[in-house]
This record gives structure tokens, sequence and C-alpha cells, in this order.
């Protein structure tokens, strides 16, 4: 058996395959974009059939010739996202709708009017919300007649991302990993399957959906034609999952926020089964034989996204690094404040009907100043989730930092100073690969524990200490509370 790791990070905007050695050390990295789909505002979508067919490519010209030297894969993936295909074709019967994708919001509200929000959120640790998958599903067999057809025919196949993946690398396999099944509404945070009640309340047949395993162990095997080999997947995990167990935060209270299309802060939670009273979610953080360790989290739908849309769509800059630059180039935002709510509010607001704001603009405001507040904008949503996780019992005394945008020198060091704590930011990024990394040398036995892996996988990091006062800290914090009523 070889040594090294393969990676399968599907995530919103790209897929990639990344080869990483038992030491940590990333070898290979091969990406491709995924389409991004906006048939109507509000809705998002991917095409199967493309997030396969890259990810695929990617696979195959990371391993090379090298497919003996792979001991093991290991898939991450972009959440919530929902995929429907036929189990006897292989084939997607319609597009996936996107875990950003709001038009399950009128299901959603029509739930909650119902009275089943309390219930919802007690077992499953999820609040009522489009973001999640069950409603997707649902919407789905409604109003799509090849779905509809399919279920009717008992050919019907739903899953998340990494389930899709796995149902074509091993030619039929079935399954979806404890991280990524908990995010659908349909799973019991101390249920081992898809849980026959929740299925009746959202409308899902239960035949429909994978079997719930492990996220890391023997869990499947490719078929040989793919890769010259029958190389086994021994890691399935959902993305911030993945990110969490990359930053090395599996000791009860340690907390990851990575900064990425949006923004998601775990704290581990160990063998406690988490109860929010702020609007936070409780998730599976990871699974192995059958044992749980559990995650409190906080999601803010947009944040990487918001540069992407300052740059896109405004043409205000010509690239993300750039910000940066014009943050440093002003002494503040010149009072401009922006409540980036371009797909409605996260954790802890949970309004998902809310709409972006650019507030305190003036004859003064320029590119400098908007792109400022953008990043600012990082460390008031932030600031949100840890008021809410203090609140829960569950405070911060450090945060530790990835993704994309965490990249950013001068975002790093203003959530040090907003939040008045020492933020960590690993010198590798892209933990979130490297979780589902060690997750697969766990499961492949190259390591004993995810402790051990991290230990030996896990690189060097730069921390930024707050240097901000408590008057400017609440001076901004005021106008952002002001800015959000807007919006």
């Amino acid at each position: 058996m070889g040594e090294t790791i393969l990676v399968l990070d599907e995530g919103t905007t790209s897929t990639r395959a990344m080869v990483f050695a038992p030491d940590g050390t990333m070898q290979r990295v091969v990406q491709a974009e995924i389409t991004q789909h906006y048939p109507r505002p509000g809705w998002v979508e991917h095409d199967a059939a493309e997030i396969w067919e890259k990810t695929l490519a990617c696979a195959r010209e990371a391993i090379g010739e090298d497919a003996a030297a792979i001991a093991a894969i290991g898939i991450t993936n972009q959440r919530e996202t929902v995929v429907a295909w036929d189990k006897t074709t292989g084939e997607p019967l319609t597009r996936a709708i996107v875990w950003q994708d709001r038009r399950t919001s009128a299901f959603c509200a029509a739930l909650k009017d119902a009275g089943h929000e309390a219930e919802i959120q007690k077992r499953t640790g999820l609040l009522l919300d489009p973001y999640f998958s069950g409603t997707k599903m649902r919407w789905l067999l409604d109003n799509d007649e090849a779905v509809r057809s399919a279920a009717k025919a008992g050919t019907l196949a739903f899953g998340t991302v990494e389930s899709w993946l796995v149902f074509k690398l091993t030619g039929g396999a079935h399954l979806s990993d404890a991280s990524n099944a908990s995010r659908t509404q349909l799973l019991a945070l101390d249920g081992a399957q898809f849980d026959p009640g929740l299925c009746d309340l959202m409308g899902v047949p239960l035949a429909a959906l994978p079997q719930v395993t492990d996220t890391h162990g023997e869990l499947a095997a490719c078929d040989a034609s793919w890769f010259g080999r029958a190389i086994p997947i021994c890691g399935l995990v959902g993305d911030q999952q993945s990110a969490t167990i990359g930053q090395g935060c599996l000791s009860f209270g340690e907390t990851k926020a990575t900064y990425g299309t949006g923004a998601f802060v775990l704290t581990n939670k160990g063998a406690d089964i988490p109860r929010s009273e702020h609007r936070l979610l409780g998730t599976v953080l990871n699974q192995r034989d059958g044992k749980r360790t559990y995650a409190l989290e906080g999601s803010v739908f947009v944040a990487g996204s918001l540069v992407k849309w300052l740059r896109d769509t405004l043409g205000l800059i010509e690239s993300s690094a750039q910000t940066e630059e014009l943050a440093r180039s002003v002494a503040d935002s010149g009072e401009v404040v922006i409540v980036p709510a371009l797909s409605g509010l996260g954790a802890p607001h949970w309004q998902p009907e809310a709409r972006g704001v650019i507030a305190g603009l003036s004859f003064a405001s320029g590119r400098a100043q908007i792109a400022r507040a953008a990043l600012e904008a990082m460390a008031h949503q932030t600031h949100d989730l840890a008021e809410a996780f203090a609140a829960d019992g569950a405070p911060w005394t450090a945060l530790r930092i990835d993704g994309g945008m965490s990249a950013n020198d001068w975002m790093a060091q203003d959530l040090a100073d907003m939040l008045d704590i020492a933020v960590e930011r690993p010198d590798f990024v892209e933990t979130t690969a490297l979780g589902a990394a060690l997750c697969a040398a766990v499961g492949a036995g190259l390591y004993a524990t995810l402790e051990e892996a991290a230990k030996a996988m896990r690189g060097p990091a730069q921390s930024f200490a707050p240097s901000s006062t408590e008057a400017v800290r609440q001076e901004r914090l005021a106008r952002w509370r002001k800015a959000l009523t807007a919006a």
C-alpha cells in the first residue's frame, strides 16, 4: 500500500484534487472551476454531471502514473447541496440545488408557522431555513417531473455532494457520512441513520436516502477502472467539519472560523450533543466506529462572495487581494458600513429575506472606504457569532482562522482587534483539504487517531494579537448594529 493521500475537495466554485504526503505536505494540486447557474433571483444551481466529470479529471491528473502510491482517498465537499440521480442509470435527474439557494423559504415558513421548528431544532440541532438539504429534496419532488417519476419507480437517489461522488467512484455505493448527513434536517443528532419521522415531516422518501456511515474508516473502494486500481475511500467529511479537523480543533472548546464563500465558525463540543438557546446550530463534527464528536456552529452566508461581488459585479476592485491594499490606504472606512446580506442573513439572525445594505455613504466615500467596509463586515459578523457562542456557554479564548480570505493580513488583525482575542492562522491555509487528508490517513491506518495525525500533518502558524481600543470597538459595533436594522 502507498503512503500518500488523495483528497477530492469539491467546493462551491471549484473542485480540486490534492495529493498529501504523510507529513501533511501538499505534493500536487489540480483545480477546475464549477459553473454557477442562477436561473431566478435566490436560486443557485450546479450541474452534477459537471461536478463529477471535472472531479474525475482533476483526480486523474493529480494521480498521474502514481496510483500505487495512493494509500486512500478523502473527500470533502460543499455541504447541504442536493443531488438527485437515478440509481439505475447513474445519471443526474436535474440540476443540483446549491446550499446558497433560497427557493424553499415559503416551505420553511409554513413548517415554522405549524410549530415544528422547536422539535426539529431539538432533534437535529438545525433551525428551519432554506440552507439545509431536506426542504430542497421536498422541492424537487414537488416540482421536477423526472425526480417524481424516479421516486414512483423506486430508482430515485438523493444525496449531498460526497454521496454523489462516492456513488460514481464506486459504481453504485449509496453512502453519506455522519457530518454531511447531520446537515439535512433528516438525521437526529443521536440517531445512527436517517429518521423516518423527520423524513415524513419533510415529505422525503427514506428509500431514496443513503446509508449513514463514519467520517473515517474503511468506507468504500473506487471501481478499478477509474484509476487503474481499487483505491479505498477512507475519509468523508463536510467542508466545515473538515476545516475544524484540519485546524486541530480536536479538544473540547477549541474553535475555528473559515472565511471562504461564506464564513463558518465551529467549536468542538466533544461527546455533548449541542443545544443552543441563541440560534446557533448543533452538528456532527466526526464519527469513528459509530461514536460521534459534536460541534456548535455559526454560519454566515456571505464572506468571500462579497469581495467577488465587488470585483465581478460592481467592478470596484480588480482582484480580491487588492482589498488589503485599499483597506490600508485609509485611516478608517469613513463611516461606511456594509451588511452583506446578499443571500439573507445567517446565524445568529436567520433572516432569509434580509437584503444587503451599504450605509454611511457620503461624497468622501470612495473605493478604499467601501473595500475596507467590506473587510470590516467580516469582523462585525464574527463578533455577532462570538456573542451568541458566549451566551450558549461556549466563549472563545482564541480563534483559528483559515480559508481564502484569511490570507489577508489586514483582515486577520481586524478580527483580533474586534474580538479582543488572539487569532491564529496556519501557514498552510487549505485546512479543509488537510482535514480530509487527516481523516483518510486515520481511516487507512497510517495513524491511530486524528490527534496523532494532526500532530504529524499540521504545520506552523502565525498569531495576531489584539491592538485596538474598547472605544473604537464599540463605535464600530454601534454603526454595524444600526445598519443591521436596515437590512
